[in-house]
């Protein structure tokens, strides 16, 4: 699946007990995998095996495999990487902005400050807890998330398409992981991008020090590989609004690559972007950035175009949204000041 595996942040070196159970006197000898498959709801026995593989099953304190025969009396605990109420769905009303619907997937306009899914720090209050509210038995993808099929960050703006069916979510899911589905993001980057376009190659992993971030690597055995190409819309004195299409989709993607090239989005508070990273040191030009900070109180970037073949129909379809007013305004400030000020190099 190509839906990013982690939402903002999740403490995925963290473990919590999700299931404890004291098997009964009457138990027969019985292999694990098995066992938990009769206890556990809502579960496949591929989950249960991945979770012994793991080493994250355990009997009496010590993992065991899932061809482990439980006995009478035996204490069987499931540590998983999320918290156990994070899967838990509560339906929220929550205003859908739909540009698109049919009987097998419709499209959302997510604004910005909007989680996606539940994760750590946020467990309600997202589009799923919306879609579960707003539509019935959703399918659920590869992370057990109804009608997800790709995500974008809490604080990104911009298209994402839910599956209404099991057919729908395989069939964009495999688009997605094929890299045939077309998506293109507005993005607004501190410095004066040079090169009209170009593209970025990098795998994207954990930072090292600080697991709040990502970070590009050179080694090919770090990471998963991403490719970013961009293109140069406008160049506004000290930042440079781009284009940027994705042919793969990691977490951050553009905004590691952006910040790999010496561009960080403009405000992205994560990456250093809400910071004055070009420009001139006097108070009136600080005074600017701060209103213009203001009136985009977070990253600039926006998923601006969706493409892919409808899993019905095989027909190609094209969705595209306008800047949301936050961009807009910001983007017309900058060229405000642009008009009154001489193009520097970067």
């Amino acid at each position: 699946m190509s839906i990013d595996e982690i939402a903002e942040i999740e403490e995925e070196d963290s473990l919590f007990e999700h299931f404890r159970f004291e098997v009964p006197k009457g138990q027969e000898l019985l292999r694990i995998d098995k066992f938990l498959m009769q206890v556990v709801a809502n579960t496949t026995r591929n989950k249960i095996q991945k979770a012994a593989d793991n080493g994250d099953i355990y009997v009496n304190d010590i993992p065991v495999k899932s061809n482990y025969r439980v006995k009478p009396l035996d204490v069987v605990r499931i540590l998983l990487p999320h918290p156990p109420f994070e899967n838990r769905i509560d339906p929220e009303d929550i205003p859908l902005d739909i540009v698109y619907e049919d009987d097998a997937l419709l499209l959302i306009n997510k604004p910005a400050g909007l989680v996606v899914h539940p994760g750590h720090g946020n467990y309600t209050g997202t589009l799923v807890n919306a879609l579960a509210f707003h539509f019935q038995n959703l399918p659920l993808n590869s992370s057990e998330r109804p009608g997800l099929v790709h995500r974008i960050d809490k604080d990104t703006s911009g298209l994402l398409v839910i599956a209404k069916t099991e057919t729908a979510m395989t069939h964009l899911a495999k688009q997605f992981e094929a890299k045939t589905s077309e998506r293109e993001y507005i993005a607004l980057v501190w410095g004066i991008v040079k090169e009209d376009e170009g593209t970025i190659v990098g795998n994207i992993a954990r930072h090292p020090r600080d697991r709040m971030q990502m970070s590009v690597y050179a080694d090919p055995e770090i990471g998963k590989p991403a490719i970013t190409h961009y293109k140069v819309i406008e160049r506004l004195t000290y930042v440079t609004l781009v284009s940027c299409t994705l042919e793969t989709g990691r977490t951050h993607q553009i905004r590691v690559h952006m910040k790999h090239l010496g561009h960080t989005l403009f405000n992205d508070e994560r990456y250093g972007g809400n910071l004055i990273l070009k420009g001139t040191t006097f108070t009136k030009y600080k005074q600017f950035v701060d209103n213009c900070f203001k009136i985009l109180p977070r990253q600039a970037l926006h998923a601006k175009t969706l493409g892919f073949v409808h899993p019905t129909t095989g027909e190609m379809m094209r969705f595209d949204t306008e800047l949301p007013e936050d961009m807009r305004l910001c983007i017309e400030k900058w060229r405000g000041y642009a008009k009154n000020h001489i193009e520097v190099e970067d």
